[in-house]
């Protein structure tokens, strides 16, 4: 970002900008108010805390916006530079956040699928390509409203304007696959590793019952499987904890479908439920609300030829028994497919785990950068944020790869609150006149000593604290 002619540079204030979000995530007004004030910002930058304003911030989120894709590049440089990292692999998924207000000046806030559970909120939508390491390649921002899969080909579409096409993997959830997006996907020499709905497991179902697993860690197996039309390879993979999670949710659901079904048929018994159509939506709503076991009970509701005292329907179910072997057979599996050449079904199974590190960077821009809920009401200044929150996740992912590489761990957030303490204060030395007459009063900004902990963390990540910030300006005798 080039400077110009405004009074605080605006490379400046996007640092500002940055900072604040990666140390004490808040509103721009939080910056102003607060934050600024009890840092060192004034010193290190060279700007006055008077001059941090929300309309100054507000103006830097819109000079900061033109250059998001300028910005991606540096950062994929610059981080590739510093950890050598491998862009083969790209790992690609969707998240939400949502707003605070109607966001009637911003048509990309929509109602829609919300990761927050805030369905009763506009929302945007977030794509985020990252590496194997969860460092950030870029991201899009969509409308609240758009389906995870029709997102893939956009982003592809940029990521290889970007950076080429060359060895691309993608690796993407099932919430991004359709045969459409696969086909868009290998019609351009790519590679993808996706998995698949639950559903397309049953095409698979002998081979869930022959024995020739392979054991990648203590609880998980997988195997490969052939295609049906030999483009593709799908590996099947189960694990012992996440068949006990299943079971267990297969149980609590029919149990309380049918408690529901109780309660339904006593209303029957008593007459006060004599219509079968009104039976019949009531019982659809209560298979959708418990819909992993809906299959598990057979339900029969028939009007009686003869009434029996108040009643005039039947309600009868039973548990049909292929229901259950099949939730005994597939609890705990899922099913990956790739049109790679790669045949260790471990190998490619790891590789469709560290799309964790996609996951990862959600929770981290959620949770520890705060980038919801959003107050900005306009879409530029709403892509704003975003990108500021980028850049701030950016600066957690090297600093994070930093205290790896120094044996701290990679929890910036520990460190972070450790070196907030440190602090400056104003040293005020009195003067002489040659005279021996009093003189202007000095002040000099210093910076307090580490203690031992801190002087730890310094040491191990090779920093060194100055002693001295500024001079400040000579305070006039009084």
């Amino acid at each position: 970002m080039s400077a110009g002619r405004e009074d605080v540079p605006w490379p400046t204030v996007a640092a500002i900008l940055a900072i604040a979000r990666f140390c004490e995530p808040s509103s721009e007004l939080h910056i102003e108010d607060t934050w600024y004030r009890r840092t060192a910002l004034d010193d290190l930058v060279g700007v006055a805390a008077e001059q941090v304003h929300t309309d100054r911030l507000y103006a830097g989120l819109d000079a900061l916006l033109v250059h998001k894709e300028a910005i991606e590049r540096h950062l994929k440089a610059r981080l590739g530079d510093l950890f050598d990292l491998k862009y083969e692999l790209l790992f690609y998924d969707v998240t939400s956040t949502y707003f605070e207000g109607q966001c009637l000046g911003n048509p990309m806030a929509n109602r829609g699928y919300s990761r927050d559970s805030r369905p009763d909120c506009p929302q945007v939508c977030i794509g985020l390509v990252v590496t194997t390491d969860g460092m950030p390649l870029g991201y899009e921002v969509f409308d609240g409203n758009t389906g995870d899969s029709t997102t893939v080909e956009q982003i592809v579409e940029a990521m290889e304007a970007k950076y080429g096409r060359a060895d691309r993997v993608w690796v993407m959830d099932r919430g991004m696959v359709s045969e459409a997006n696969l086909a868009f996907i290998r019609g351009r020499g790519g590679s993808y590793l996706v998995g698949t709905p639950k559903a397309m497991l049953r095409q698979f179902e002998q081979y869930l019952v022959e024995k020739d697993w392979h054991e990648v860690q203590a609880g998980v197996e997988v195997k490969l499987v052939p295609g049906p039309d030999g483009q593709e390879t799908f590996i099947l993979a189960r694990s012992a904890d996440r068949r006990e999670k299943e079971r267990a949710m297969h149980e609590r659901f029919v149990g309380r479908l049918e408690e529901g079904l109780k309660k339904l048929a006593a209303s029957a018994a008593s007459g006060r439920l004599k219509d079968a159509g009104e039976a019949h939506r009531r019982l659809g709503r209560l298979q959708e609300r418990y819909w992993r076991a809906a299959g598990a009970l057979e339900v029969l509701i028939a009007p009686l030829a003869e009434p029996q005292g108040q009643a005039r329907l039947l309600m009868t179910w039973t548990r049909p028994k292929r229901w259950g072997e099949w939730a005994a057979l597939s609890e705990g599996c899922y099913l990956l497919r790739t049109n790679l050449t790669e045949t260790d079904p471990a190998t490619l199974w790891k590789r469709y785990i560290q799309l964790t590190e996609a996951e990862w960077a959600f929770r981290i821009a959620k949770d520890e950068l705060a980038i919801r809920p959003v107050w900005h009401q306009t879409a530029g200044r709403v892509k704003g944020h975003i990108l500021v929150c980028f850049l701030a996740y950016a600066m957690w992912k090297t600093l994070a790869q930093w205290m790896r590489g120094a044996g701290l761990g990679d929890a910036p957030r520990t460190v972070l609150e450790e070196f907030a303490r440190v602090k400056s204060g104003d040293v005020v030395l009195a003067t002489r006149m040659a005279n021996g007459q009093p003189g202007k009063t000095l002040r000099l900004r210093c910076v307090t000593s580490p203690d031992e902990g801190q002087k730890v963390l310094l040491s191990r990540l090779g920093l060194t604290l100055p002693q001295r910030l500024r001079r400040v300006d000579d305070i006039a005798q009084m």
